[in-house]
């Protein structure tokens, strides 16, 4: 028996025989046609376009019969992006000047663009990748006229295991077929991912090596809460993970339907907000069935996909329009670029020596006013469709903030010129997430209408911490006192000026720290939609003054490790559940 750890990205417990699933990569060597041949080559590619699409119009319709018309952008992206013309000139003039074939100007064209994702060395980012190679091997399946047999098809139960798998082939699983799924690669943000939480496939990805470690017919386990996988697990494991399976079924259908409706308020009455953090508009729904009274951060990062170029004003607006329509009213925290060194930059850029420290977030935006402005427009346009409310993402200093502000006033007023209408009175806030930041937000807080703290980077720069170094990865504690310290002092911070703080990093969906946030003061959370069950019972499950207590005790330690335990403990002594 042998248990390895990966990504969690889609909750469930799952026990079956593994499917290895072929990688589907193409090799496709450097081939030249001849002149008289070039006119020929370029209808085939056509036709292999023409082809790749009425495919994938066929999967969006059977996925939107199947889970509604809010899943089908990720398919009408992929269509859209075969159909580009900005691609499609650079396969043809391929084709026409250097006499490629054209399954090799395909590959060499879209690999400039995987190749530009990944040296982005950002998550999300590298996580369009997958959508490219989908659309890459999907062209060439078919100018290659091979056809494979899809997943849907599979006639018994299975756990899917693959090097990676593609958002169009998670579309076409049978959920009554497919048990699951396990990847050497991927992560949270990725779009089979999203499609893996639309569906309710347990999943696990990020494993490095599971499809050379697992045989087909092997039995594995898939523990999506936790992101474990057990492979070749004896009998009495079999039965404890199968009965856990169950329970957990059982358990969530409960919760979703116990909850549903309900306010997130402590047994002594004392209300409480549930956000979700959301990264694309077709997980707005998502993030609305499993309780979500509103969305506490929407990343627009997913806007710069292209590396070549900026996203437009109208391609901007047209997305916050549509969450704005879809949260029926609901407040919507949009949050500007993030962007910078260590991400995708627009218009290109030098490579910086220490990235993170360097120019990104509201420093790349000041750095690159047009692009800022363009979006500060969309999201000032967009807001009188719904409740819309700005965040600026890593603010260190009293004059970034201002510098920020300052741009959008001027948008404001030229908007106002043209007659074009916005919500006057929008809502702006900043995201604490440095600490030079959480130690002056008392000048801070009299410029904004409220706090946003974004632990995953408040933590790694309060403790100097890269928390994506596996070598470190031990000291990366969110219960270290500095950290307490720091969130209790931007929470008084609000309550003494009657300001809103909401928490929106991944500390604020962990059921660990629930009651020590709720005891610190923290009225709203901002999580993965997911998780928002879980913290809506936990909080349903204890008073207020039960939860001071329990904060007042975790402040006074000082050892992160014992304080998590203790929160653990105590969490699950309320609701054994989630023990």
């Amino acid at each position: 028996m042998e248990i390895k750890k990966g990504i969690a990205v889609s909750p469930g417990i799952s026990v079956a025989r593994a499917f290895i699933l072929d990688s589907e990569e193409y090799r496709i060597p450097l081939r030249y046609i001849d002149a008289k041949d070039i006119g020929k080559e370029i209808t085939r590619y056509e036709d292999a376009i023409h082809l790749s699409v009425k495919e994938l119009d066929n999967i969006r319709k059977r996925f939107a019969r199947r889970l509604g018309e809010d899943a089908a952008p990720i398919v009408e992206a992929h269509m859209k992006m075969l159909q580009d013309e900005h691609v499609k000139a650079q396969v043809i003039e391929n084709i026409k000047k250097n006499k490629y074939s054209p399954e090799y100007a395909i590959s060499r064209v879209l690999r400039r663009y995987t190749k530009a994702l990944y040296s982005a060395h950002d998550t999300f980012f590298t996580n369009r990748i997958q959508d490219i190679n989908d659309i890459e091997r999907r062209l060439l399946k078919n100018l290659l006229e091979e056809r494979r047999e899809e997943l849907g098809d599979l006639k018994e139960p299975v756990i899917l295991v693959a090097h990676d798998l593609s958002p169009t082939q998670t579309i076409t699983l049978d959920r009554s077929k497919i048990k699951g799924f396990v990847t050497d690669v991927g992560g949270k943000t990725s779009h089979t991912a999203i499609i893996a939480r639309m569906q309710g496939i347990p999943a696990v990805v990020g494993l490095n090596s599971i499809s050379l470690d697992v045989s087909g017919g092997d039995t594995i386990i898939i523990d999506g809460n936790s992101g474990l996988v057990i492979i070749d697990p004896d009998e009495e494991t079999i039965k404890k993970y199968s009965a856990m399976g169950k329970s957990y079924v059982v358990f969530e259908k409960k919760l979703i339907q116990e909850l549903k409706g309900q306010p997130a308020v402590t047994k002594d009455g004392h209300k409480v907000t549930l956000f979700a953090n959301v990264e694309l508009p077709q997980e707005v729904p998502l993030a609305l069935k499993y309780g979500a009274e509103g969305i506490g951060l929407f990343r627009t990062e997913f806007l710069y996909n292209t590396p070549q170029r900026a996203p437009t004003e109208r391609e901007h607006f047209d997305v916050y329009k549509k969450i704005a329509v879809q949260s029926r009213d609901r407040q919507i925290v949009i949050r500007t670029m993030d962007l910078g060194a260590d991400k995708i930059q627009v218009g290109g850029g030098n490579k910086e020596k220490n990235p993170f420290l360097g120019c990104r977030a509201i420093r790349f935006s000041l750095l690159n006013p047009d692009s800022f402005r363009t979006q500060l427009r969309a999201i000032l346009r967009a807001s009188e469709y719904g409740y819309i409310s700005l965040m600026f993402p890593m603010i260190s200093s009293l004059s970034e903030l201002r510098d920020a502000k300052e741009i959008l006033e001027d948008v404001k007023d030229k908007l106002t010129q043209d007659k074009i209408p916005f919500n006057q009175k929008l809502k702006v806030g900043i995201m604490i997430e440095v600490p030079s930041a959480a130690m002056i937000a008392d000048l801070l807080i009299k410029e904004v209408d409220f706090f946003s703290i974004g632990t995953n980077d408040l933590i790694q720069y309060a403790l100097a911490v890269d928390r994506g170094n596996e070598c470190v990865a031990s000291l990366y504690q969110p219960a270290h006192p500095a950290v307490l310290r720091l969130i209790k002092s931007v929470i008084d911070e609000g309550a003494r000026h009657h300001k809103n703080v909401a928490m929106c990093g991944e500390m604020s969906g962990d059921w660990v720290y629930t009651i020590l946030l709720l005891g610190l003061g923290l009225k709203t959370f901002s999580m993965s939609p997911i998780v928002i069950p879980e913290v809506k019972k936990i909080i349903r499950s204890v008073t207020m003054v039960e939860a001071k207590k329990i904060s007042a005790k975790a402040m006074a330690s000082q050892n992160a490790q014992e304080t998590a335990d203790f929160l653990k403990e105590y969490t699950s002594r309320i609701v054994p559940q989630f023990s």
